[in-house]
């Protein structure tokens, strides 16, 4: 199986170790898909790492072009910039559509993935690059869960992290969207619990899981404003079919469609299950004992219009984090403004980053003996 829509400029890694899962599971031969601009420095201490939400690849430069370019956050001229795409993916990292043992693509028998295994496998890319130091690491959304768990997981070599539009664990609200997603998958009968042909894909599944994330992305203000009550306004080029159709439904059912061309349904139910798992203190303590352990600086970032990941939980970690640093972000766009806004915002997480302390700090790496890669065993790295 060849992954979806993987750009040209994508290069692959396959790590030289197994990957010890926090299931106990065991993946051989993980292979990453990863992009980079920029040159790491020859003290290799200019890392950034990007880590991507969930329908996104590691072209960061497409979805987050407002980020990139010289002076700002994600300069290349300065910093040697790392996106990857995530395990479980379809965007060419090891996931549901890889291989397996038996020469059949995973599928629906592609283990549990936990957000620390997904960023147990980005360490293990940094360490095969020869990154000994990371500024900071960046992420909105799940990519905002994973920066999180960067500064538990690896803390010697991250200096920063920049959490946008996430929480330190995942609320009943945020499972319960996930769950309506993961009903709309199984009630296509062609998803058969994950076990489908490739050739015969759970599309309308796919579709309707996707309709639903798109709600819960948006912000009543933000369809209001941009469609209202408009019955027969023209949308992607299709004219409602009449006076009930409203344009919203059209806009709706593009994305839906959008997505099932680009995406595989396993990958999604295996990123949403990963992303519910999501809790810093799983196995470690006390929540805000654990999440008082982060010492790097970090800035927490709000879309005060969120109906997601809704303000109230970067509210709370940022009282709880003890270098922490907030931003809200004014948008009428929702949990999405961390995409659609970026432009208005990226100065402000420009200024956080430059006046980030340099440090010649660097830290040494201790590889395990055994020559694998365990969240298991480097989730008490603090």
């Amino acid at each position: 199986m060849t992954a979806f829509g993987l750009s040209p400029r994508t290069r692959r890694l396959t790590l030289d170790r197994p990957l010890v899962l926090e299931s106990g599971d065991t993946l051989q031969r993980v292979s990453i898909a990863y992009r980079s601009w920029g040159e790491l420095s020859p003290q290799a201490d200019n890392a950034v790492i990007v880590c991507h939400a969930l329908t996104g690849s590691a072209d960061a430069d497409e979805w987050w072009g407002p980020l990139f370019g010289p002076g700002r956050s994600l300069d290349p001229d300065r910093h040697f910039v790392v996106c990857s795409n995530v395990l479980g993916g379809c965007y060419g990292s090891t996931g549901p559509l890889t291989l397996a043992a038996d020469g059949q693509p995973w599928g629906g028998r592609f283990p549990r993935i936990t957000i620390r295994d997904q960023v147990c496998a980005q360490m293990a890319l940094a360490d095969a690059l020869g990154i000994r130091r990371i500024r900071f690491v960046i992420g909105g959304s799940m990519g905002g869960l994973q920066a999180l768990e960067w500064a538990l997981l690896d803390p010697q070599r991250v200096g920063a992290v920049v959490t946008i539009a996430s929480a330190g664990r995942h609320s009943a609200w945020c499972v319960v969207w996930s769950e309506a997603q993961r009903l709309a998958l199984a009630s296509d009968p062609r998803f058969k619990d994950g076990h489908y042909h490739p050739a015969d894909p759970p599309l309308a599944g796919l579709a309707a899981a996707r309709a639903v994330a798109m709600i819960s992305y948006r912000s009543p203000r933000s369809l209001d404003e941009r469609f209202g009550r408009s019955a027969g306004k023209e949308i992607f080029g299709e004219r409602a079919r009449a006076p009930d159709d409203f344009a919203i439904r059209g806009w709706l059912r593009h994305h839906a469609q959008a997505l099932v061309e680009r995406f595989d349904a396993n990958s999604y139910r295996v990123l949403l299950d990963a992303m519910d798992t999501h809790d810093l203190a799983r196995n470690r303590g006390v929540y805000e004992n654990v999440v008082r352990q982060i010492q790097q600086p970090v800035l927490v970032v709000s879309v005060n219009s969120d109906a997601l990941y809704v303000p109230q939980d970067q509210r709370s970690l940022h009282f709880l984090l003890p270098n922490s640093h907030f931003l809200e972000i004014e948008s009428a766009h929702g949990h999405d403004g961390f995409l659609i806004d970026a432009e208005a915002f990226e100065p402000e997480i420009c200024r956080f980053v430059k006046g980030l302390p340099d440090s010649t700090r660097l830290a040494r790496r201790t590889y395990n003996p055994r020559g694998v890669v365990s969240a298991s065993q480097l989730k008490y790295a603090w």
